[in-house]
């Protein structure tokens, strides 16, 4: 899921934070421009959270709580508008003047704006995915972040609701021959959402000292809200386009959006392409280690000539070892302080103890694409929860939830509570609220993001977790093969029409996964594109970066140093914190 980052208290303290790093970077640099560009930033943030309510309030600034903008083609136009006059903008500042900080800025703004544009344009989302109008995560955080009074949350929540039926129906203005496969999340996805308007508001209400009138009204227009909702929900349940549009993107659109979103230093077809090769190394690894383990296991039982089959042997006896489909939360939460003990110990990085991590079973409004995932707060609400999200296997049938389990067993557990918190997502989410630049934080880039987590599980086991076992590094490897594999699987079904047949036979027979693992990964890449390359891209570009890192340190070299500066420049593209790290010899 995009998690959206910020650094600071307030818009206003831009100019003061945004050049944490300009001390080192001033020399051959025009002073005077810099701090113009500083002020222009100020004002770019202002204006883009009045142009984005919901953003500006999932990040911790709530001056626009109250507001929900119904999205309708005026709503569109202004958008163009505000992005066609801050790229207008960006031109009075000459590029080549400005510190290093100050250029990675400019080119983040630039690479956002261009991307609205991009989108309304040419993409055209909004036309073909339901999916994407949908109030109630926003709804949902306003009512449990304790970021104001109890008061003052339900009365910004009474303000958004009178927009909600205007919402819906400028949503079902806007689509037109929409995908299956995002038709059919839309209506969970929003079906999922209604206890925030039915239940949970309605119960907050009652902790208020609201007078019974205006609690009246207020419950009326949720009533009016949902009843919205379930309009849309069903309208998109009968609607039966003539030409729905397929959810593969295709190689131009798909080549486009790999550039906006993900922002690397390599295409899409040279990401791919370095998968491929990367599979093949992993299989070879993997074989290595499964003859090591076969006696152990197997005793004097012929081995498997064929590679595959012999690492799917090993895997699937590994894999019976898993919590009960009851315990699956709970074991979660007993894993987090030995990973936090594990990195105290070996002094990789600093973890602050002050910033609270709430497991939690994963909300209904946000099932159906995802797991696991981490929500963060923004830096403008730095004392906010960070919850990591479980989904829930209530009501699974034995069969299929033995099956998720022993995709999640006993070892990959350990490795997704390293990816999803410690030291993965939680843990840079929590630096990059800290980060000197606002605008790498809030222009936070999803590779990036995912790059770190999947690069902490490999840091971890090079320093010993696990002990060394082959068994864990047999099933990190099966971990990092599904990174490597939904690249793959992302761009082989977007740009090449892979067919389902063919990812599953990919996923369960080249990746290893277990058939409810690979049929909800089939379903995630036909509601998603271009986000599952992240992971592999990432991972790619940072452990390029850290040998780069090292070469030039030298004897001087410090895994700790390299991990907490990494950290330290915000959810910055790769590619522009190694110009911070590698080409300004810093």
């Amino acid at each position: 899921m995009k998690k959206f980052l910020l650094c600071a208290t307030a818009a206003a303290a831009l100019a003061a934070c945004n050049n944490g790093n300009s001390s080192n970077q001033t020399n051959g640099t025009d002073s005077t421009l810099n701090h113009a560009f500083s002020a222009y930033q100020a004002r770019f943030i202002d204006a883009l959270w009045k142009e984005n309510p919901d953003w500006a309030t999932g990040v911790g600034y709530h001056k626009y709580d109250s507001v929900l903008v119904v999205p309708d083609s005026t709503a569109a136009a202004a958008r163009l508008a505000f992005a066609q006059q801050q790229l207008d903008s960006l031109k009075s500042y000459d590029l080549t003047a400005l510190n290093d900080a100050n250029k990675i800025d400019y080119q983040l703004i630039q690479n956002y704006l261009e991307s609205v544009q991009w989108g309304i344009k040419e993409q055209k989302s909004n036309e073909w995915d339901p999916s994407s109008y949908n109030v109630s995560n926003t709804f949902a955080f306003i009512l449990n972040e304790n970021y104001a009074p109890l008061e003052t949350r339900l009365r910004s929540f009474g303000s958004r609701l009178q927009n909600i039926p205007a919402y819906y129906e400028a949503a079902k203005k806007q689509i037109k021959d929409p995908v299956p496969e995002l038709t059919s999340l839309a209506i969970d996805q929003n079906n999922g959402g209604l206890s925030v308007f039915e239940k949970d508001f309605a119960d907050s209400l009652k902790k208020t000292g609201i007078p019974a009138a205006e609690q009246a009204t207020m419950l009326a227009s949720a009533k009016t809200a949902a009843k919205a909702i379930r309009d849309y929900a069903a309208w998109l349940k009968a609607l039966k386009p003539e030409h729905p549009r397929s959810f593969r993107l295709g190689k131009a659109l798909y080549d486009q959006k790999f550039k906006f979103d993900i922002q690397s230093s390599f295409t899409a077809a040279q990401i791919y392409d370095s998968a491929i090769a990367r599979k093949a190394f992993v299989h070879g690894e993997m074989t290595k280690i499964s003859r090591q383990l076969w006696p152990k296991y197997f005793g004097n039982t012929p081995m498997p000539s064929d590679s595959l089959e012999l690492i799917g042997r090993m895997i699937d006896t590994l894999s019976v070892k898993h919590v009960k489909p009851e315990e699956f939360q709970s074991a979660i939460e007993k894993q987090l302080p030995s990973l936090i003990a594990f990195i105290k110990k070996k002094d990789l990085l600093y973890i602050d103890p002050s910033k609270p991590l709430v497991v939690r079973k994963e909300p209904a409004y946000m099932a159906g694409v995802a797991g696991a995932s981490i929500s963060a707060p923004g830096p403008y609400d730095k004392g906010g929860n960070t919850y990591y999200n479980v989904g829930s296997l209530e009501g699974w049938p034995k069969d299929k939830a033995e099956s998720y389990l022993r995709e999640y067993n006993q070892y990959i557990l350990q490795i997704l509570d390293i990816h999803e918190a410690i030291p993965g997502h939680y843990t840079q989410l929590v630096y990059a609220n800290q980060s000197p630049s606002l605008i790498k934080s809030l222009m936070s880039n999803g590779a990036m993001i995912e790059g770190w987590a999947v690069y902490t599980e490999q840091m971890m086991l090079e320093n010993g977790y696990g002990n060394n076992e082959p068994e864990m590094w047999l099933m990190w490897y099966k971990w990092n093969l599904r990174t490597v594999c939904n690249t793959i699987l992302d761009y082989s079904v977007h740009v090449k029409d892979m067919s389902k047949e063919d990812a599953i036979h990919l996923l369960t027979k080249e990746a290893f996964q277990q058939a409810a693992e690979a049929e909800g990964k089939w379903k995630r890449v036909s509601v998603s594109s271009v986000q599952l390359t992240s992971y592999f891209t990432g991972y790619k570009e940072i452990i390029d970066l850290r040998e780069a890192y090292k070469q030039q340190q030298g004897k001087d070299y410090s895994l700790k140093a390299f991990n907490e500066k990494f950290l330290s420049y915000g959810s910055a593209p790769v590619k522009y914190i190694r110009q911070l790290m590698i080409t300004s010899g810093k």
